[in-house]
């Protein structure tokens, strides 16, 4: 099926969640804008999210659901005084599902999920477990017919965000020395590497390249980030609390970043920094960050790697049996490949 362009006056993308997975579907917005270029484009999300796509210049509109103080009647309302139509529905959860099928749009694309092929006239097949996150989210633009120009993934940093945190490293960063973030933080707790060991790696990276280490936090991470400082012997940069936006601005101006799979791992990636990513339970040809130079770590002598699992019934391996010494060699290669010879990128 291929919609005609003159049809649609206003659409709406839908993917609530998680910071990451957002990130990785603004990958359909300048394809959408570019083939729908009269249209207004909004996009619903849950308010973590929300900022991910609220300085996206093609996005006219963020609708924000917050599942705490909003009903879905109250959701399924407000989405229906859209009068939006045509909606993709990127997540297809029973609840995404049923606010699509009461949107009153006209054409209404998700995936071929159980239960869910009542909402949509027009049905993607799934395949999540097969392509990157990226082309999934592409593939419901292409069941309609809109061209594939752009794989971009976008994260726009404000100015005034990119000015104060600019000020924040001038500050604390002197002339000169590499800056290479460290983020300890991960979705679920099976993807999380050892705190002690980020510590020790952190320690490594600093005597190695004579790099300040800056540590990211968010809500709810102060407490093992101040975990990570008390175990190292490098003085490391642990910023204010910060914006989305702010996080990006930060990780423009760094070197290198050492992440497990996460949001920030995402939005380091898309602002342009490299990335040496931890992995265990996701699968990096799935999940990984875009772009060319990155270095995924894995514990390879694993046979049940991308078990895809928020709980494990092993212990852990993938993360307690993955050694300092195989993060810190992706580490090198990483340098090696930003840098050749160099140390320094001035923040």
């Amino acid at each position: 099926m291929n919609i005609e362009p003159r049809q649609v006056k206003r659409l709406l993308v839908i993917k609530p969640r998680a910071v990451g997975d957002v990130l990785l579907s603004t990958v359909v917005i300048r394809n959408l804008r570019a083939a729908l270029p009269h249209a207004e484009i909004h996009y619903l999300t849950e308010p973590p999210s929300a900022p991910v796509v609220a300085n996206n210049p093609a996005v006219n509109a963020v609708v924000v659901f917050d599942p705490h103080s909003m009903s879905g009647l109250e959701l399924i309302r407000r989405v229906r005084k859209g009068r939006y139509d045509l909606v993709f529905d990127l997540f297809g959860n029973p609840r995404t599902a049923l606010v699509t099928r009461l949107s009153g749009a006209r054409h209404r694309v998700g995936y071929r999920f159980r239960g869910r092929s009542y909402a949509y006239t027009v049905l993607v097949e799934p395949r999540g477990d097969r392509v990157h996150n990226t082309q999934f989210n592409l593939d419901a633009l292409e069941a309609v017919g809109i061209p594939i120009i752009d794989r971009t993934v976008e994260f726009p940093v404000p100015a005034e965000d990119q000015d104060s945190m600019d000020r924040y490293l001038e500050s604390a960063v002197p002339p000169g020395v590499l800056l290479v973030a460290v983020n300890t933080g991960g979705g679920w707790y099976t993807k999380r590497w050892p705190l002690e060991r980020f510590a020790r790696l952190a320690d490594a990276i600093a005597d190695r390249f004579g790099a300040a280490i800056l540590l990211l936090w968010g809500p709810g991470q102060r407490e093992e980030v101040q975990t990570v400082r008390n175990a190292m012997h490098h003085a490391p940069l642990v910023p204010p609390p910060t914006t989305l936006p702010q996080l990006g601005a930060l990780l423009k101006r760094c070197s290198l970043l050492v992440s497990n799979d996460s949001g920030p791992m995402h939005i380091g990636a898309a602002v342009g920094v490299r990335v040496v990513g931890i992995y265990g339970p996701t699968n990096p040809i799935l999940q990984g960050p875009l772009g060319s130079g990155h270095v995924v770590i894995r514990n390879e002598r694993l046979g049940c790697l991308g078990c895809n699992l928020t709980s494990c019934p092993i212990g852990l391996p993938c993360m307690l049996e993955l050694g300092i010494e195989e993060v810190m060699d992706g580490v090198e290669r990483a340098m090696a490949r930003t840098h050749g010879d160099e140390k320094a990128r001035e923040p």
